[in-house]
């Protein structure tokens, strides 16, 4: 479950940021792997996210065609 104050975009850019230290920096395998593991925390995060905003989307839609049915 997304907490509150989840920034989308922010999340985005930190997703950003971590796939080019990954392909670029020269880390260790300990900070690849703890990037990593942010990684694809951040992407089910954003995941949900956008799941839940198709939901959303989804349900004003059908109600407005329902109004207008």
């Amino acid at each position: 479950m997304l907490s509150k104050d989840f920034d989308f975009e922010k999340s985005i850019k930190e997703l950003e940021k971590i796939a080019e230290s990954l392909e670029n920096e020269k880390i260790s395998l300990d900070e690849s792997i703890a990037l990593f593991e942010k990684g694809v925390t951040l992407s089910k995060e954003c995941s949900e996210y956008l799941e839940n905003a198709k939901q959303k989307i989804v349900t004003l839609t059908e109600k407005e065609s329902e109004a207008n049915g």
